[in-house]
């Protein structure tokens, strides 16, 4: 298991590994209020869907500490601007509000505890979500397991690793039980424009774990797909809706053409708090669009003329059709099946067989 975590509780403070520094140097940035860390997730210290919302809900238990109040009905009322400007933080990944929900629903079920018992019930949330996601994505990489073959090659894109995540990661976590059960693979790691995730972090992860990886520049991926020497591609998700689409790191969508036109399987790692039943389609999923100055420079580097305009879109959205299958921590199924589904806990009845 990958021993480097993306963010930690420790004496009532929130430690988040600032990954704008990676892989040259490895720090944590200290955060005692909710401010902190809202700004953290905006600025790219932290990222990966199911890593923010472990981050929202550890900063709904740091503003809780922080406020003097004689009722739990108070405290409630004076978390609400929190709630919201955590959810603003980044409007395309669902796991933030998923997490805020689950805080909300744990603070209005318990109102009638005193202050002190429900900021501790609050904290224990927060560290019980983060728990959970590692739970999550170890079965995610159990039911993604059955894919790795002696001597494979495996495509994956942005970084939906261990550092995106509680740990293990969504589209790594099988790459990880596959290295501890000595099956022999490879993997190749595009390097993600414009933040170039896939080159600070994927490889950086996966090296440091001993996985055989190989970075790509992303505009490879294409020519290696159609040589035919790509077993699978398999990628993480910020969200997924009801009729299949996935919205994902801006590329995605490009990759996920490329490996129909050329019969390679593409697969999707979901876990189910990132799938969000409320919206019906890819279309009308929030768009996260950033400053130019990501794509223009690298670094605080120059690489392109001053005044020069950029497109610089977070996400893109993969319609359903081009994917082969949703890996959850409940087990795969077909893209078409959400449709199907009223309530998450059904996914297990719609299980394939990879």
């Amino acid at each position: 298991m990958p021993m480097l975590l993306s963010i930690k509780w420790e004496n009532d403070r929130v430690y988040i590994l600032d990954q704008r520094k990676l892989p040259q140097e490895i720090g944590f940035i200290e955060c005692d209020d909710h401010e902190e860390v809202a700004k953290a997730i905006e600025n790219l210290s932290i990222r990966g869907a199911p890593a923010i919302g472990i981050a929202s809900a550890m900063a709904v238990a740091l503003a809780s500490m922080n406020m003097n109040v004689s009722k739990s009905s108070q405290l409630y009322e004076k978390l609400i601007p929190v709630f919201r400007r955590l959810i603003d933080t980044r409007p395309t990944a669902v796991n933030i509000k998923w997490a805020i929900e689950r805080m909300k629903r744990l603070i209005k079920k318990n109102l009638h505890l005193s202050p002190y018992e429900l900021k501790t019930l609050i904290k224990e949330e927060a560290l019980k979500i983060q728990r959970e996601d590692m739970e999550i994505n170890r079965k995610i990489g159990e039911f993604t397991l059955p894919l790795f073959k002696n001597n494979c090659t495996v495509m994956t894109y942005c970084n939906a690793g261990a550092l995106a995540t509680g740990g293990y990661g969504t589209a790594t976590a099988g790459m990880y039980l596959a290295k501890e059960k000595g099956i022999k693979f490879r993997v190749f790691a595009c390097e993600t424009r414009p933040v170039l995730q896939g080159a600070r972090l994927t490889a950086f992860e996966l090296k440091e774990a001993g996985i055989d990886v190989t970075l790509l520049p992303d505009n490879t991926a294409g020519a290696l797909l159609r040589k035919g020497i790509v077993d699978f591609v398999i990628v993480g998700t910020d969200r997924t809706v009801k009729n299949g689409d996935v919205a994902n790191k801006i590329g995605t969508y490009t990759l996920a053409v490329l490996c129909k036109e050329n019969k390679i399987p593409f697969y999707v790692a979901a876990p189910t708090s990132s799938i969000d039943l409320k919206i019906k389609s890819g279309d009308e999923i929030p768009i996260e669009e950033r400053d130019a100055e990501e794509v223009t420079t690298i670094r605080n580097i120059r690489i392109a003329p001053e005044g020069v305009k950029a497109i610089n879109m977070a996400f893109d959205v993969t319609p359903s059709k081009y994917v082969t299958a949703i890996i959850t921590e409940k087990g795969a199924f077909l893209p078409k099946h959400i449709k199907y589904i009223k309530n998450l806990d059904k996914i297990e009845n719609l299980r394939l067989n990879l």
